[in-house]
């Protein structure tokens, strides 16, 4: 299902800029200092935390290449029913909405749970919020779990509940039949949900969503509101929920400004612990985050390399700061916008990791499921860590470089390197506390602009390596001989915890499955935000179709309204 776009006008603005302002000056870079220390452990690589968004409108989700494409990815958690068009599926009849539009009959339910089995993942379930009731998820649940004994453990209440026109222009994009949608009445009802559901399976989990600390509409209250909606739906259901929701779309008019985003990861983590501690009293140490929609979508990159270099660095850094599950947006995805040039690359401004094969005019993307650079960028992840590996400390002496190091179950030590400059490589000396390496070549294995695969090769030394320009390196290394186990990770002394987030400027979280909807606006009033950073006003305006479908015909995915939703960002 096509996730909302920006109007074309801002994207090409958004592009231009990303181009423009990134080209760095030419020359020798100076030696990048990392520090590992291994002897530090962040906490262990969660068993499902590698997950990938999957619609019930792509009927493509099950072939062999597909799902086959998938597991090589190490994908180990497949979220359904699909963003946006969550909130209006019934899952008994597979139908959406009025009911009147087309579904692929091979993604129902049953199916997605083959599909799953197949990857090897996780399925974490959005139940209807917008037109379903608690009773239509409880139903869900026992089917699932009691009559089909697939025993799924995920399940959030609602996608972006917020976005159903509480705040702002009152037009939001999110489905919400309920009378009353404000936070008070979402925190009321995602307390008759996990009543209902957990009657039927005590042991189920439920998420509730939230804003994400620092985007719009964060922090925002309505007339009538006392609280904003994190403290008022925390207050009312804080005892009652296993998990908390955000999406994760930082965005940027620049590919150096989408690069730099996972800094301000802990400070959005840093938030959210306080609020759930606030509210979920003696069971907070146990109220997981989940980030289950995560991508460069509102930045110029969305299929280009800098997007490949954005995936592995945001997924470890929230795994480094305590999430348990990470969903990138989304498996095939599609475009109404022509392909745009970034740094010498062809982006086609596709959300998806596989092609979807979409044309816009006489401009087409590559051959449907071939696999884009992002693609590559989250299978990267599988040359770094497997679940259950042990995550540590590590640093960079320069923001150009992103390092994550991860001890393995043989004793081993990867590293991962992410060389951020477009043009220029980067040298690096590498320093180790509590691992002592091998000596000699080490093997790597790297992601490099124009790739279509990952390459292993013996490269450099553990003491020092060249980082080709906008690369991914992983050094695999062995403890040298007679070192094997001679340092166990011991957990970080607790750290300072970062300020929590208050506001930020940045496209944040925005819409699913629908085109032209705003991204992460901010709210009217404000003069920053998405727009203010393109130079447009925030009197542009997008239009929305509500309710979208993508139809596969002829190798090209097509969209299907029912109805046209109103104008935002007046």
């Amino acid at each position: 299902m096509l996730r909302r776009f920006a109007v074309g006008t801002v994207a090409v603005l958004a592009a231009s800029a990303g181009v423009g302002a990134l080209a760095p000056s030419a020359g020798a870079a100076p030696t990048v200092d990392i520090r590992v220390d291994a002897g530090t452990s962040l906490g262990t690589v969660p068993s499902s935390g590698t997950g990938l968004n999957t619609g019930f409108g792509d009927e493509h989700m099950g072939t062999p290449k597909v799902t086959s494409l998938m597991k090589a990815a190490g994908v180990r958690q497949l979220r359904y029913p699909g963003g946006s068009g969550a909130d209006e599926y019934h899952w008994k009849t597979h139908t959406s909405g009025d009911g009147k539009g087309w579904i692929p009959s091979n993604t129902d339910f049953d199916s997605f749970m083959t599909i799953a089995k197949k990857v090897g993942a996780q399925p974490i379930l959005t139940a209807n919020y917008g037109s379903g009731t608690p009773q239509e998820a409880a139903e869900w649940v026992k089917y699932s779990n009691v009559d089909k004994g697939y025993g799924v453990k995920y399940w959030e209440i609602g996608n972006e509940v917020y976005g159903n026109g509480h705040y702002g222009d009152g037009k939001g994009w999110e489905r919400d039949d309920h009378a009353d949608k404000s936070p008070k009445e979402y925190g009321k009802n995602l307390v008759a949900y996990s009543k209902a559901m957990k009657a039927v399976d005590p042991k189920v989990k439920i998420g509730a969503v939230l804003t994400t600390p620092g985007f719009w509409p964060d922090g925002e209250k309505a007339p009538g509101d006392s609280a904003d909606w994190n403290n008022t739906v925390l207050s009312i259901a804080g005892k009652s929920v296993d998990f908390v929701i955000v999406h994760w779309y930082p965005g940027g008019t620049t590919t150096a400004d989408l690069l730099k985003t996972p800094t301000r990861i802990a400070g959005v983590t840093s938030s959210l612990r306080s609020l759930i501690a606030k509210y979920a009293g003696s069971r907070a140490a146990s109220v997981e985050i989940a980030v289950t929609e995560n991508g460069a979508v509102g930045s110029p990159a969305q299929t280009s390399q800098a997007a490949a270099l954005f995936a592995p660095d945001t997924y470890m850094t929230w795994f480094e700061q305590g999430a348990t599950h990470v969903d990138w947006w989304n498996l095939h995805n599609g475009t109404d916008q022509a392909p745009t040039t970034v740094h010498g690359q062809t982006d086609y401004q596709d959300g998806g990791i596989l092609s979807a094969g979409t044309c816009v005019g006489d401009k087409c993307e590559p051959p449907r499921d071939t696999p884009f650079p992002t693609y590559w960028g989250i299978r990267s992840l599988t040359a770094l860590a497997k679940p259950g590996d042990t995550m540590v400390k590590s640093s960079s002496g320069n923001s150009s470089v992103a390092v994550h190091a991860v001890r393995n179950s043989t004793g081993g030590l990867n590293v991962m390197l992410i060389n951020k400059s477009p043009q220029n490589a980067a040298p690096v000396s590498l320093s180790y506390a509590g691992f002592t390496p091998a000596a000699g070549a080490v093997t790597t294995v790297s992601y490099t602009k124009g790739d279509t695969a990952l390459t292993t090769a013996k490269r450099g030394t553990a003491a020092a390596q060249k980082l080709p320009p906008y690369s991914i390196t992983t050094l695999q290394l062995k403890p040298a001989p007679g070192t094997a186990g001679a340092h166990k990770p011991t957990p970080a002394p607790t750290p300072t915890d970062p300020t929590p987030v208050v506001s930020a400027s940045g496209t944040g979280t925005r819409a699913q499955g629908e085109v032209g909807a705003p991204v992460g606006r901010p709210s009217p009033s404000s003069t920053s935000g998405d727009l203010a950073s393109t130079g447009a006003s925030n009197a542009v305006k997008y239009g929305a179709l509500g309710g979208l479908l993508v139809i596969a015909v002829g190798g090209v995915l097509l969209l299907r309204g029912r109805r046209r939703r109103g104008l935002h960002g007046k």
